[in-house]
């Protein structure tokens, strides 16, 4: 086990636990992120979660270095069955999409697409339909994939998504 899944395991799985910690270290010495990366791959959801977390964190206050991470977010993170790493991915793909390539964004597109069609979890469905929204402004396409998708999350039970949903149809539509 290293050093962080050590850290970022047990207490409420609803807590941050130790992640402010682990950033710290980071922040104080960007070597440590492949380490943490690579507490990603945890048999511990908890842990996975947590590693979510300081992601975003440290995307946050130093974006550029995640920037070497992107492919593997794209290859690797994207593939976890796991709400958080869905979320986490959607939300650090909209702050990193100004340093995306054209192949990487249009990977990036078909994982958030891929995950607005098979979850069922209102995070992942809210922050993924934020991301593809932001992208859909600029590209065509995805606005005429897009539309449907968001009515048909517009009717969702839960206020949450069905709001979001037709918050992003209102924002696309009128364009």
């Amino acid at each position: 086990m290293s050093t962080f899944e050590e850290m970022l395991t047990g207490g409420h799985p609803n807590s941050l636990g130790r992640t402010e910690e682990v950033v710290d270290i980071i922040l104080k010495d960007k070597k440590k992120l492949e380490d943490l990366y690579q507490t990603y791959f945890s048999d511990d959801a908890v842990v996975r979660l947590r590693v979510s977390s300081s992601m975003k964190r440290i995307c946050k206050t130093h974006p550029d270095w995640l920037v070497p991470y992107v492919d593997k977010f794209i290859s690797e993170i994207s593939k976890i069955d796991q709400a958080s790493t869905q979320w986490t991915f959607a939300q650090l793909m909209m702050d990193l999409d100004s340093r995306l390539t054209g192949e990487q964004r249009k990977n990036v597109i078909a994982i958030l697409k891929n995950n607005l069609q098979e979850s069922d979890d209102w995070i992942v469905l809210n922050t993924t339909m934020e991301a593809l929204a932001k992208q859909a402004k600029n590209n065509e396409n995805l606005k005429t994939w897009l539309l449907p998708q968001l009515r048909n999350l517009a009717k969702d039970k839960r206020n949450s998504v069905n709001k979001r949903a037709n918050k992003f149809l209102a924002g696309l539509v009128s364009k």
